[in-house]
């Protein structure tokens, strides 16, 4: 299965994932979490990296960031942060790495959170870890942190433990964590998932507000169009542990090529006065492959409107305009009528 190539766009990027593969070894087999994925992350960008549960957003974060228990599973490709070959470095540079140049803020912030240690001192931990700072500058620090993060009463926090704080409470807490010690790079997995809409406005309107402050690169994972459409300068769309789609996020919304992303766009509810209520919303019939014995050729094939005979073989990925990529035979079939000669 060919990975789709990350857009040629003559910049530096600051984090290039090329044809990433995680497999694990499960009672049924080998199962392909991840086939082969390639995207590049510049200084300052937002990619959205956006699929339905279990597509594998998820464990390409954790893979990049070297996460993933080996065995059961197995990584391979190439993830390189600036001049780092992070599959293949050391386990004490990626120590350094982690928290200091990349960090992450998980999606239950409940379970992300130790239960038994305050608020301060798990944010306290990470400055002391990375910038060696002394218990009392470290505990200073965490309350600045807290504070920058819209923490209410920064300084009473330090010394509650996560189950007396609100969901959104704990997800500013981790957000604070993550950026105490000046990242480059934000990977953000839903972390608006498990909160009310009130507060994940607040949680979206702070993220964007530290990426202008800091200069974030940030990777932000969800299942939400709503928020990608608000939040991301470019989009990558998975299905099944492929990037079947990717665009500048302007690009994708007003011409989507791949089937399944014009069909997760059509099944965003829409509020329209001009049609009567009970409109059944749109689906995607069908149910994701099993990814044991992935079937031949598009992966899409069995749930796709639009399929042939032709999809029995993996697509190709075509550049339908610049920067714009689709794994599609569609696209391949529009091409090769674009560049035949006029009569």
């Amino acid at each position: 299965m060919n990975a789709i190539p990350a857009p040629q766009t003559g910049y530096q990027p600051l984090l290039s994932v090329r044809d990433l593969t995680v497999h694990f070894d499960v009672p049924g087999g080998r199962l392909r979490a991840v086939g082969g994925v390639s995207f590049d992350l510049r200084p300052g960008e937002t990619l959205g990296l956006v699929g339905e549960s279990g597509c594998g957003k998820t464990v390409t974060a954790l893979s990049i960031l070297r996460l993933i228990a080996c065995p059961p599973g197995e990584v391979a490709g190439e993830v390189r942060f600036g001049e780092e070959d992070i599959l293949s470095c050391s386990a004490e540079r990626l120590r350094q790495i982690r928290g200091a140049r990349i960090a992450m803020v998980f999606q239950e912030p409940m379970t992300a959170l130790n239960p038994v240690f305050t608020i301060g001192e798990q944010v306290a931990e990470v400055l002391r870890r990375h910038r060696s700072m002394s218990p009392k500058a470290a505990w200073q620090e965490a309350a600045r942190a807290l504070t920058r993060v819209g923490l209410p009463d920064a300084g009473q926090r330090l010394g509650q433990y996560p189950h007396q704080l609100s969901g959104g409470l704990r997800q500013r807490v981790l957000m604070a964590m993550a950026l105490a010690c000046g990242p480059q790079l934000l990977i953000a997995d839903e972390p608006t998932t498990a909160l009310d809409v009130t507060i994940q406005a607040q949680i979206l309107a702070l993220l964007a507000r530290l990426k202008e402050e800091l200069g974030l690169a940030v990777l932000f994972i969800t299942h939400n169009l709503g928020i990608v459409a608000q939040s991301a300068d470019r989009v990558a769309v998975m299905y099944a542990g492929l990037i079947v789609e990717q665009a500048e996020t302007v690009a994708l919304f007003n011409n989507p090529g791949h089937p399944y992303t014009r069909g997760l766009l059509s099944s965003v509810p829409v509020l329209d006065f001009h049609h009567p209520p009970g409109n059944l919303l749109a689906v995607i019939s069908g149910q994701v492959p099993q990814l044991v014995e992935p079937p031949p050729g598009c992966l899409f094939r069995d749930r796709c409107p639009e399929a042939r005979g032709v999809c029995v073989e993996p697509p190709p990925v075509v550049e339908v305009e610049p920067g714009h990529l689709v794994r599609c035979w569609n696209f391949v079939e529009q091409s090769a009528i674009s560049r035949q000669p006029s009569a």
